[in-house]
């Protein structure tokens, strides 16, 4: 089981009740959590939601097809995705057996929850494309947990599975930070391809398209400075508000995420750590589990 869920303690296997999956579900304010254990593989299960749906993986692997993406998504622990309100995707389970199921946490958000906390956000998410704050949760997002998120949703699995005096208040913060982060990754996303396509619209932009140019050369915020034409405060006060990161957590971001992708694709650790640009592979080793809750050998064996 996932060190980011604690649901161990909560007896399903015993008293299931269905064969194939058991559903357990718990209510908080304008939110429910619900627990799925699958038992038996299967191939195209259909999941909608009428609210947002935070999907998080704990146990086993999943298959998502979606009607946004051409292609299939492979969705294992310590990653989530989010279903917009009233999509839909379409669900294979290859891995899960009688003795291991393959679990995953789902969290429905009411509309009227997120449209609260997008209003209060209007001013602080960035206006770089078209103009146009960027707000509600729009499209289905697949990602893969930062150690910080994987921290919150322990935290709120813990808050919704046990009866604190104050639950539901300490829910309703839980939830808010979690849609904050939802949102800011909409808009970190939205402005990530913008920049493919138009890597000259402004300065933003052209520095994150300098940084995606060659991950292996040298860090040097005074070259960056000159490409955005800002001084280096101004370029750090944008990149916190566009991106949620300074310039160079974001270079160690990209680097890292060129890295799971290699081992996603069946390289290995060595060969993701030196073409990711990283020289020694105990500090590429530490980097990679500081940013995504576990090691890269035991990513591989995810």
């Amino acid at each position: 089981m996932q060190k980011h869920t604690d649901i161990s303690s909560l007896n399903r296997y015993n008293n299931r009740s269905l064969l194939i999956e058991n559903k357990i579900s718990f209510a908080g304010p304008e939110s429910e959590l619900s627990i799925y254990d699958t038992y038996r593989q299967a191939d195209r299960v259909g999941l909608s939601s009428d609210q947002v749906m935070f999907c998080g993986m704990i146990n086993g692997k999943k298959i998502m097809h979606s009607p946004d993406n051409d292609h299939s998504q492979v969705f294992l622990p310590h990653e989530s995705y989010i279903i917009k309100p009233k999509g839909f995707v379409e669900i294979d389970f290859p891995v899960a057996q009688e003795d291991n199921p393959t679990t995953c946490l789902t969290i429905e958000i009411s509309k009227d929850r997120i449209n609260q906390i997008s209003e209060k956000m209007h001013n602080y998410l960035p206006t770089t494309i078209d103009g146009q704050n960027q707000e509600y949760i729009a499209d289905n997002m697949h990602m893969r947990h930062t150690t910080d998120t994987q921290k919150l949703l322990k935290r709120l699995v813990n808050l919704y599975t046990h009866n604190n005096p104050d639950k539901e208040i300490l829910v309703n913060y839980g939830i808010s930070e979690l849609v904050t982060k939802l949102l800011r990754r909409q808009s970190r996303n939205l402005l990530l391809n913008y920049s493919k396509h138009m890597p000259d619209a402004n300065s933003m932009t052209a520095v994150i398209d300098y940084l995606r140019s060659d991950i292996t050369k040298p860090f040097d915020i005074d070259k960056l400075c000159l490409k955005a034409c800002m001084s280096r405060s101004a370029l750090y006060v944008e990149f916190k508000n566009q991106l949620g990161c300074t310039p160079s957590n974001y270079y160690w971001q990209l680097r890292l995420q060129t890295s799971l992708e290699m081992l996603q694709n069946g390289k290995t650790v060595t060969t993701a750590c030196y073409s990711a640009g990283f020289k020694d592979p105990a500090h590429f080793c530490r980097r990679f589990t500081q940013l995504y809750g576990c090691s890269p050998s035991q990513y591989q064996k995810e």
